[in-house]
């Protein structure tokens, strides 16, 4: 399946039981809410999926579940990365067995600390060797090490690197749309600059957020795409507040708190990650107005 089209992209939450464990049910729930409400493809398995927690075996098992579940409405990429090269080949070699994944979300290797040559032998031995494409995940904030725009724009012209989710300022966001081949998907990943990205070019966004405003988020790109600036802006501000209010502690806390408020039960993260307080969840709701 092809991301023509494709603008709003969800980073899924993963929906545990009350003992913490994968929940099939409330899984095909929550997908079905997310792609009735804008959601035009899922990432699957990464940061908000808190992918960190979850086992090699857990992990296929959502994703097999995903991918029964969806059944090629929409694109379906599967968080894969780690700070080990070999590791990512090694699973994302296993992911691409699945039916119905259609890319790997790679992330620039935490920790180690990797320079930007060592970056480019990263992706490029996991885009030739893993079985899938590859969308770059660059989050200087998680991993402490940026990749560049001139990295970006190297690793863009292999074939097998479809894109980059990009988590930096909108000027190195501009600079990889102007530079990069046409087809290279350049997505956000800050809810905060959705409309941002959309204006200059990008893909669109990898959103947090759409788990409760999909259809805002959906309405602010189609009047993007009728050349209504001034509607589109109008989202955007009444948006970005509590886009910041889902990341007022660490995440997914707040998006899983407000969706099971909504009745939407998605069960607490994982520790280390706590769920929201009482004096939390108050001011997270009352910001959200739910």
């Amino acid at each position: 399946m092809n991301f023509e089209n494709v603008d709003l992209m969800t980073a899924m939450v993963t929906p545990f039981d009350d003992q913490q464990q994968l929940d099939d049910d409330r899984l095909k729930s929550l997908i079905e809410h997310l792609l009735a409400h804008g959601t035009q493809g899922l990432i699957v398995g990464g940061t908000t999926g808190e992918a960190p927690t979850l086992s090699e075996t857990e992990k296929l098992d959502l994703l097999k579940k995903t991918a029964k579940i969806v059944a090629g409405r929409v694109p379906i990429v599967a968080g894969t990365g780690s700070n080990s090269t070999a590791a990512t080949i090694a699973f994302t070699k296993r992911v691409s067995q699945i039916e119905g994944i259609d890319a790997a979300l790679v992330v620039v290797p935490y920790y180690n600390k990797p320079d930007q040559a060592g970056m480019i032998a990263h992706f490029t031995a996991v885009a030739d060797q893993g079985g899938l494409p590859v969308i770059i995940y660059n989050i200087p904030g998680r991993v402490i090490v940026k990749m560049e725009v001139k990295t970006v724009l190297t690793l863009a012209q292999n074939p097998n690197i479809i894109g980059i989710k990009q988590c930096a300022s909108m000027e190195e966001f501009g600079a990889i749309v102007e530079n990069a081949p046409a087809d290279f998907l350049v997505y956000t990943g800050e809810d905060a600059q959705s409309l941002a990205a959309k204006e200059i070019g990008g893909a669109g966004v990898i959103s947090v957020a759409s788990h409760l405003y999909g259809d805002e988020m959906t309405a602010m790109y189609q009047a993007v795409a009728k050349g209504d600036i001034a509607t589109a802006a109008r989202y955007q501000r009444d948006l970005t507040p509590k886009m910041s209010a889902l990341f007022s502690a660490p995440s997914p806390s707040p998006v899983k708190a407000a969706l099971n408020h909504l009745g939407q039960p998605v069960g607490d993260p994982r520790l280390p990650i706590l769920p929201l307080n009482a004096e939390q969840s108050k001011q997270l709701y009352m910001t959200l107005n739910i």
